[in-house]
Formats: structure tokens, sequence, C-alpha cells
């Protein structure tokens, strides 16, 4: 069996909006200047606790807690409103139903995400029968600690070697490698190609046509790889 193991956010779906609009309220609720969207998309993929520090480097280790609290609050406001909603990237939802289809690839998710905003994610695009395994940050270490890979490994009884990650983030890339896995970068999300070189990446799909090709390819070289050696024969 092949374990191929999506990021959420930046790779799956365009969160880009919602969570740069969150951490803006956040940082003003909590009467801190607000960080710039880039800064705050240099950050998406971490666990909360460690992205805001990030942010705010200078604040004290004990009010990071109630800026968790004060984030996941702005979010499922904004969520309400339904003014920022986390729609799938084009392309995306056919590719992991067409993947759920082979009887030997495992699909997973592994994310910096909360449990319930997976949940949100997967049931507003009613995937819950795509992934057999979820690690997300109420689970496991902030990435790139290679626990989510490692987790969702065991659970599923897959060699590491035989698993990939998928993600627009150098913490994906991390990840991967940390845990013994392959990885692959895509473009559209919130990190340059090279960046994603540099931390690990295989290589970078620039479009869902692009990753739907290379993991085609990275499938291929696991089934060969594991294909039985036949015995020769020698006639004459």
């Amino acid at each position: 069996m092949n374990l191929v193991l999506f990021d959420c956010d930046g790779t799956l779906a365009d969160s880009f909006g919602v969570i740069c609009e969150t951490m803006r309220r956040c940082f003003v609720t909590a009467g801190l200047p607000a960080p710039d969207e880039a800064a705050t998309q240099g950050i998406i993929g971490l666990s909360l606790d460690l992205a805001i520090h990030r942010l705010a480097p200078t604040l004290a280790p004990d009010a990071l807690p109630g800026m968790v609290e004060i984030y996941r609050d702005e979010f499922h406001r904004l969520r309400a409103e339904d003014s920022f909603p986390e729609r799938l990237f084009p392309g995306i939802e056919p590719m992991l139903r067409d993947l759920a289809l082979h009887d030997d690839v495992l699909l997973g998710m592994v994310t910096g995400k909360s449990r319930r905003g997976v949940r949100l994610v997967v049931e507003a695009h009613a995937l819950e029968s795509i992934f057999q395994v979820v690690r997300t940050a109420d689970d496991c270490p902030s990435k790139p600690h290679p626990a989510m890979v490692l987790e969702c490994c065991r659970e599923m009884g897959v060699d590491a070697r035989q698993a990939i990650v998928i993600g627009d983030a150098t913490f994906d890339m991390q990840m991967a490698r940390a845990a013994g896995a392959d990885a692959l970068g895509v473009a559209w999300g919130a990190q340059r190609r090279d960046a994603l070189i540099a931390a690990g990446a295989g290589d970078v799909a620039e479009t869902v046509p692009d990753l739907v090709a290379l993991l085609d390819g990275w499938l291929t070289d696991r089934w060969t790889a594991n294909a039985p050696t036949l015995p020769v024969f020698v006639t004459g």
C-alpha cells in the first residue's frame, strides 16, 4: 500500500483570505499591531501557538494560550459571516475522488488546522469518505516535527518510505523528510518553488494536472519497486 498525505490550507483549500483576516482581527482584539498578509501567509501550516509566536516573538509565553483562543473565536465568527469561504482549489476535488478509487492507495490529511477546522472543510465538500487518516494540530506537535506523518503511517500500517506528503509550505517538506517520507510541493500556495525544493521537495507542481502527473509517476515507481522478481529460466 502507498499513503498519500495532503496538507490542507494552501494545498487543498484556498484558506488564505480567512486565515489572514482572522489573524488580523486576533491581533487587533488583543491590542497588538496587525501582521501584514505576507507575514501571515509565511506561517500557514504551523500550529496556532507557534504561528502566533513567529508573528509576535516578543509576546510573553503565558499570553499565547489567550491569543490562540482569541484567534479561534474570531475564526468561527468570520466563518459564520460567510465572507471568506474555504473553497477547494479548482481540480482538487476530482483529483481526490479519482485517487480514492485506487485499491492500493490510501489518502490522509496532515494539517495545522484544528480537528474542528478540518471537519468544517471536509463536511462542506462532502469528503468524509476520502481520507482514511487525519492528524491535526490538536493531535500532534507542530510541523515540521514528523509526528503527523509517522502516526498516520503507523495507523495505516505503511512504512514511511511508502508515503508522500503534498504541501505548499517548507514546513510540509521538512516534516516529510524528517519522517523518512517523500515530498512534493505545490506552487499555488504560500511559498515559492525554490524554497520548497530547498526544504526537500522532490519536485513542485505548478498546476493540479501537474500534480496528478507527478503523483502518477511516484506511484508507478512504488509499484515497480514492490513488484515481485520473476524467476529466470534458462533454456537451451
